[in-house]
């Protein structure tokens, strides 16, 4: 990584809700941090939930979203590498974004290095303990036969059924978006502390939470959970030493940006 580079890590933007109106402003406001971070960027890593609803027929895309897609083309062009982790919103990304901006698309948890630094980075959505439910649910959206199924579907259709399942799923959800559930009922949190068994890492970093967490989960070990950009607009950066979760406080300077670290049973978030 060379010398005054940073790596940016930011997810869960769930784009397109609440409505037209709210989802373009915070479009705006993502747009406006990529424009900045781009000036120092060495990666992006984008951790899933980019967009509420996703999914790409063979000729067919969602509408929307052009100026998010429009900066990342422009950092693509630039040379800038682009690491997106697929979520539960966005499952049905293929190969539209790799082939159109150029980003590197990961399906599930990798490992890196960075700087002597071990790093685990994935979505989040799945892993640990419990949510049995979801976990089924995942494997079938997942599979062949109901992508093919759902392709068959005029788009019209089915985005207006997957924007009705997306809202249950978010109604269903929302309430533990904002509370600390305790170290032995957060899924990560079990999840990273069953990693650290098999492996060592410095740092486990997650999004599909919504909320911003920066804990040691073991001796040298920290997870961070980068929260959201609905709420509480924070992402992570990495500058070649320390991993710091970083809160925008409004669309200035990141110097003015605030440094979040614990297990928070709340945090004072803007909604947009």
């Amino acid at each position: 990584m060379a010398p005054g580079k940073k790596i940016y890590l930011l997810s869960d933007f769930h784009l397109g809700v609440p409505d037209a109106e709210h989802s373009l402003a915070r479009e705006k406001r993502i747009v406006a941090f990529l424009d900045q971070a781009m000036q120092d960027a060495a990666e992006i890593h984008l951790l899933g939930d980019l967009f509420d609803f996703w999914f790409e027929w063979r000729k067919v895309v969602p509408r929307g979203h052009v100026r998010l897609l429009g900066k990342l083309a422009e950092m693509a062009d630039l040379g800038i590498p682009l690491h997106l982790f697929i979520g539960n919103h966005d499952m049905w990304i293929f190969d539209y974004l790799p082939s159109e901006i150029g980003m590197q698309v990961h399906r599930s948890p990798v490992r890196v290095d960075w700087n002597g630094k071990r790093v685990l980075i994935g979505h989040g959505d799945g892993l640990g303990p419990g949510d049995h439910g979801y976990k089924f649910i995942k494997k079938v959206f997942r599979s062949p036969l109901s992508q093919w199924a759902f392709a068959r579907l005029h788009p019209n259709l089915a985005i207006a059924l997957a924007e009705f399942w997306s809202g249950r799923s978010r109604r269903k959800s929302h309430a533990n978006d904002r509370k600390w559930l305790g170290a032995e009922k957060e899924w990560l949190v079990q999840y990273c502390k069953e990693m650290l068994k098999a492996e060592p890492f410095d740092l486990m970093i997650f999004g599909h939470r919504h909320l911003p967490i920066d804990m040691e989960v073991a001796p040298g070990s920290r997870y961070v959970n980068l929260g959201d950009w609905i709420t509480y607009f924070t992402y992570a950066v990495f500058d070649g030493e320390e991993l710091q979760l970083m809160q925008r406080t409004g669309d200035g300077p990141t110097s003015g940006d605030v440094r979040i670290s614990g297990a928070p049973a709340t945090l004072a978030g803007t909604t947009s």
